[in-house]
């Protein structure tokens, strides 16, 4: 299982990052599988440059805020008004209650049935997986102002644990226990944010992973361009035992593979930065 940071800017696009989109990739029956979590604004131009969106076989919406479901909008174009004609079938959309009549509702002055000819939208319910080729993908209800999850995404053994945006919350434990990658929002920043029940913060996201248990990587995701993500990295440093990655635009690893090797050395002098700043 392969992820691909197609976009991970937090509330916005930023000026080297679309907004929250992570293409995930497996073979299974002699083909490549492709499963896309999130697509938020700006996402469905940096997506064409890993794969013809025709290709996907389905998209997982965390929530229905535009930084993470925009993009629909122009993906469901795509697919309806091709030069060649329609694109046949329709493409599985699976998200919150509400997410058809949302969708339908941005695409201003759309006709009767909404979007149905094009998506195949269905609503996820907590601790109600479903399967999408080689995925088995478990939806974890998490805490946010709207109705938000939190994704497992469990293929060839692997798991890759997806919070969208959340903050701390018991359901974390489900979600991240025993994840081989464990892709966490951290759009607040501890002593400047303190209002809760938003986001997390770096120190909070590894405070999560770590609780949770058997946690491989930790990659804080979902950081907004008025922030210092190195700030971001350091107080979840602070937490975490190994290395703290920050998920980069155009990056993809492999689910199950190590993490980079930790420079015992750059951390602790991160650390000090951080401290005396």
């Amino acid at each position: 299982m392969r992820l691909t940071v197609v976009g991970c800017s937090g509330s916005f696009p930023g000026p080297g990052s679309p907004a929250s989109c992570y293409l995930v990739r497996a073979e299974h029956e002699g083909r490549t599988w492709n499963l896309l979590l999130d697509l938020g604004s700006g996402a469905l131009g940096a997506l064409q440059r890993h794969l013809d969106p025709a290709d996907l076989d389905a998209v997982v919406l965390s929530h229905l805020h535009p930084d993470h479901c925009a993009d629909v909008l122009g993906l469901y174009v795509t697919r309806k008004y091709r030069p060649q004609g329609p694109l046949g079938g329709r493409l599985a959309v699976h998200g919150p209650s509400g997410t058809a009549e949302r969708l339908a509702h941005m695409y201003h002055g759309i006709g009767p049935g909404g979007m149905d000819a094009e998506l195949d939208v269905r609503v996820v319910r907590h601790g109600e997986p479903f399967v999408v080729g080689p995925f088995t993908v478990g939806p974890v209800a998490v805490e946010h102002p709207v109705e938000a999850y939190g994704y497992r995404v469990e293929a060839g053994g692997r798991v890759l644990a997806f919070t969208g945006d959340t903050d701390d919350c018991p359901n974390l434990d489900l979600l991240l226990a025993g994840a081989d990658v464990a892709l966490l929002d951290s759009a607040f920043v501890d002593g400047r944010d303190p209002v809760r029940g938003i986001h997390l913060t770096g120190s909070r996201a590894a405070a999560a992973a770590v609780r949770a248990g058997g946690v491989r990587r930790l990659v804080l995701t979902h950081i907004p361009a008025w922030n210092d993500a190195e700030v971001c990295r350091a107080q979840a440093a602070a937490v975490w035992p190994g290395r703290v990655e920050l998920a980069l635009a155009g990056e993809t690893l492999v689910v199950g593979e190590d993490p980079p090797a930790l420079d015992v050395g750059a951390a602790r002098a991160m650390w000090a930065d951080y401290a005396a700043a």
